[in-house]
């Protein structure tokens, strides 16, 4: 059976969407790409769900994912911006399904408390953890990029037994300190 996987993490929008992907071998992790999709020009709403469509479809045959993580929606004030992440979430998630791709959603809560031990953390500390994690030189222009990464990275540590006797961590630090070897 194989344990390697190459997985693709997500963060939908209509105006950017980042993507992340990682690969996963025998619990080493290696960064294999991330960048957005920007969306702003095309003033068309169902074509931009056509190009993430597309797009996601694209990724998936290039780096022949084996696993699809994306960020699940949040609730919001503004109903109809909710209305347009959830297309483009649900077209994403449709081009992974076309593919018989596994779907994984995680809240962003879950997100940043996986990447920085506090589920009430920034993009800009994800992305910094992240960074010296992944061992990323320079910090992305757009941090959708990122926050499409920790999603990937997010599914990884929830699908992965980090430890070789089921240890619990309560923060980075104390994984780190017992897991030396994981960090580049």
């Amino acid at each position: 059976m194989r344990t390697d996987k190459i997985i693709l993490g997500v963060d939908p929008g209509t105006n950017i969407m980042g993507y992340g992907i990682i690969y996963n071998k025998d619990k080493n992790i290696e960064l294999i790409t991330m960048d957005v999709l920007r969306l702003n020009k095309i003033s068309d709403h169902k074509l931009k769900l056509k190009k993430i469509f597309e797009t996601t479809l694209e990724l998936i045959e290039k780096y022949k994912i084996d696993e699809f993580a994306i960020e699940s929606q949040f609730f919001g004030k503004n109903v109809q911006s909710m209305l347009k992440l959830g297309r483009a979430q649900g077209v994403s998630i449709a081009a992974a399904l076309h593919k018989n791709i596994p779907v994984f959603e995680y809240s962003p809560r879950k997100i940043k408390q996986s990447i920085t031990g506090r589920g009430s953390a920034s993009k800009e500390q994800v992305a910094a953890m992240l960074c010296n994690f992944l061992n990323i030189k320079e910090m992305p222009k757009f941090l959708d990029a990122t926050d499409a990464l920790a999603v990937a990275l997010c599914h990884y540590f929830q699908k992965n037994n980090l430890s070789d006797n089921d240890t619990h961590y309560s923060s980075w630090k104390g994984f780190l300190s017992k897991n030396p070897d994981r960090v580049k």
